[in-house]
C-alpha cells in the first residue's frame, strides 16, 4: 500500500486501494411477522450531535464503477476540526452496496481502505468480488480529504513529480529539492483554500466513522480494515468501539510501531518469504541460486553506478528515462512481491545486463497520467507529519534499517521504501504532531481477524502476532505466498474473512492447507 517517492501503503498489482468509502442508514430491526420493514438502509437524513447523514446522489468517481451501481448513497457532513468551536463543516461521500441476500444481516461492513490518502470507491469491485456483500450490506465513505469527499486535498504537483522521479537518482540531494519543492507547492495550495491541515489524520477520522454509524442509526456492524485501513481501524477500536461487532484487520500497520524502521523490517519479510519459496523449488534454485546475495549486490552496485534506460509504458506516448539505482531496485522489489513469479528472472536479468524488465515494471504505475489528482496527499501528509514522524527519532530509524539490510550501504538505508523523504518533507508540511497516546497499543476484547500474506514485504506478517498479543480474542492467519492485502487477491483469504463475518468466534481457515506456492519463470 507504491511509487518511486510514493509512500501510500497499498494493495497490488490490481488492488491499489483507492475509492469512496460507502455508507448509509440500516434498516430497522425486524420485528414480529407482519410488521412492516422500516425503510432501507440510507435513505433517511439524520443528525447526531455535530454530524449529520443526507441521502443523495452517489460520489464522484474518477470513471464508471458498476458495483454501486443500485447502492444507496449521500453524504455525512461533519466539523473540520472537532477541537475548534468556530470550524466549518466537510462533507464525506457515502455509498452503500446492498447485500446480495433478499433478507441481508442486520450488522453491515465498514471498509477501511489503503493509503493513507486513497479514495475507497474502487473497492467496491474487490468487495463484490471477494463476496463481502453476500449477506451483508458493504458500506463505503470517503475518508476526510480524499477524492471524493469535499475538500478533496489532491495535488496533481506531487503526482506529476513522482512520474517525473523515475529518471531522476533516487536519493540525490537534487531530486529532494525537487520533491520538496512539490510539496510545498501542494502545502501552499491546501493553505490558500482555507484548508486545516492539521486536521486530517487518525484521531478526526476515526470520529468521522463514529459519527457515520450513529447518524446511520446501525447499533452494530463489522469493520474491515486493508493495509493503512488496519492502522485506523486499530485507532477507531481503541477510540470508539461503541457498536463494533467484529474487526478484520488485513495488511497489518500498528500505530504503535509504524515508521521507517517497521518499513524496513516489513520488506526483508516479505522478499525473505520470496527468495525462500524458490529456493524450496529445485528446479528455481538450480535456475536463480543465492537469491539473497544477488538481490544485495545488485542494490550495492547500482547504488555505486546507476543504469539508465528507456522504456515503454501504457498511457504514454514517448520513451521515457529510467534511472535504477540501488534506492530504486530496493523500492521494486518493495512492491515487486505481487508480480512474485517473474521476480527472480528479473534479477537475473539485471545482473547480466538486462534491466529492461524491471525498468517497465517500476515506471508503469508511476507514469500514468490518467492516475494523478486521485490521492489525498493532505491526508497523507497529516498522518505522516501528525502521527509517525515526530515519535521516530533518526536513530531509531537508522537501526531499524541496520537491523534488517546490514550489508546495504547508507545511502540506501537513509529512505525507507514506501517513504522517502518523509522526514525533510514534514518539516515542509508543517502540522503539530497529535498527541503521544495515538501511537497507543490497542487493548479489546473485540473479535478480530488478523490476515498476513506470507510475501507481504509492505506490512510484514510480525505485524498481525504483534498487535494480536493485546487482542485476546483475535484469530491470526498468514495466507502463504500472497503480497500485501490477501483479499485482494487470495480466494481462501477471502473464504476465511467471509467465514469470520458469518462467525466471528471460529473462522474456517481450512483452505490454508491448499494454498499452493507459486510457479517461478524459468528462463531458458
Amino acid at each position: 500500500m507504491s511509487r518511486p517517492h510514493v509512500r501510500r501503503l497499498r494493495s497490488r498489482p490490481a488492488a491499489a486501494a483507492a475509492g469512496i468509502l460507502a455508507a448509509g442508514l440500516l434498516a430497522a430491526p425486524a420485528g414480529a411477522q407482519g410488521e412492516t420493514p422500516g425503510p432501507a438502509t440510507g435513505t433517511v437524513a439524520r443528525t447526531v450531535g455535530d454530524a449529520r447523514y443526507e441521502p443523495g446522489a452517489c460520489p464522484k468517481t474518477p470513471e464508471p464503477v458498476p458495483e454501486l451501481e443500485g447502492a444507496r448513497c449521500g453524504t455525512l457532513t461533519v466539523p473540520e476540526n472537532r477541537a475548534k468551536a468556530d470550524s466549518r463543516k466537510i462533507t464525506l461521500g457515502v455509498a452503500i452496496v446492498p447485500a446480495v441476500a433478499g433478507e441481508p444481516k442486520p450488522d453491515p461492513i465498514v471498509l477501511f481502505v489503503g493509503g493513507p490518502g486513497n479514495d475507497a470507491v474502487s473497492q467496491a469491485k474487490m468487495a463484490v468480488d471477494g463476496g463481502l456483500n453476500r449477506d451483508r450490506d458493504v458500506i463505503l465513505m470517503s475518508q476526510r480529504g480524499t477524492y471524493s469527499a469535499d475538500p478533496e486535498l489532491t495535488c496533481r504537483t506531487i503526482d506529476e513529480f513522482e512520474a517525473r522521479a523515475v529518471g531522476l537518482v533516487y536519493n540525490a540531494p537534487s531530486t529532494e529539492s525537487e520533491h520538496l519543492a512539490a510539496i510545498r507547492s501542494c502545502r501552499d495550495q491546501l493553505a490558500a483554500r482555507g484548508v486545516d491541515l492539521g486536521a486530517y489524520n487518525d484521531a478526526q477520522s476515526s470520529a468521522d466513522y463514529a459519527d457515520l454509524r450513529r447518524a446511520l442509526d446501525i447499533p452494530q456492524w463489522n469493520v474491515y480494515g486493508l493495509s493503512y485501513g488496519t492502522h485506523l481501524a486499530l485507532i477507531y477500536m481503541r477510540d470508539h468501539p461503541e457498536g463494533i461487532r467484529s474487526v478484520g484487520l488485513d495488511g497489518v500497520l500498528p500505530p504503535s510501531k509504524t515508521g521507517y524502521a517497521l518499513a524496513w523490517s516489513s520488506a526483508r519479510q516479505g522478499i525473505d518469504s520470496l527468495f525462500k519459496a524458490c529456493a524450496d523449488q529445485p528446479e528455481c534454485d538450480r535456475r536463480y541460486p543465492n537469491l539473497p546475495g544477488t538481490f544485495e549486490r545488485l542494490v550495492r552496485q547500482l547504488d555505486a553506478e546507476p543504469v539508465t534506460t528507456t522504456v515503454r509504458t501504457p498511457g504514454s506516448a514517448d520513451p521515457v528515462k529510467v534511472v535504477l539505482d540501488g534506492g530504486a531496485l530496493m523500492n521494486w522489489m518493495t512492491t515487486a512481491t505481487h508480480v512474485a513469479p517473474g521476480v527472480p528472472r528479473s534479477l537475473d536479468e539485471l545482473a547480466h545486463g538486462k534491466p529492461q524488465r524491471i525498468a517497465e515494471q517500476w515506471a508503469a504505475s508511476r507514469v500514468t497520467p490518467e492516475l494523478f489528482g486521485r490521492i489525498s496527499h493532505g491526508l497523507e501528509y497529516g498522518v505522516f507529519c501528525g502521527e509517525w514522524v515526530p515519535y521516530e527519532t533518526e536513530a531509531e530509524a537508522m537501526k531499524g534499517a541496520r537491523e534488517a539490510f546490514p550489508k546495504l550501504p547508507p545511502s540506501v538505508l537513509a529512505q525507507a521504501p514506501q517513504l522517502t523523504f518523509v522526514r525533510p518533507d514534514c518539516a515542509v508540511w508543517d502540522v503539530p504532531a497529535l498527541p503521544r497516546s495515538i501511537r497507543d497499543v490497542t487493548r479489546s476484547d473485540i473479535p478480530t481477524l488478523v490476515m498476513s500474506g506470507g510475501f507481504d514485504s509492505q506490512t510484514g506478517a510480525e505485524s498481525g502476532a504483534y498487535v494480536a498479543r493485546t487482542l485476546p480474542r483475535a484469530t491470526v492467519v498468514t495466507v502463504p505466498y500472497v503480497p500485501h492485502v490477501v483479499f485482494a487477491t487470495s480466494k481462501c483469504a477471502q473464504s476465511i474473512a467471509r467465514s469470520f463475518f458469518d462467525d466471528p468466534a471460529a473462522p474456517d481457515t481450512g483452505c490454508l492447507k491448499d494454498v499452493k506456492p507459486p510457479e517461478f519463470e524459468i528462463a531458458p
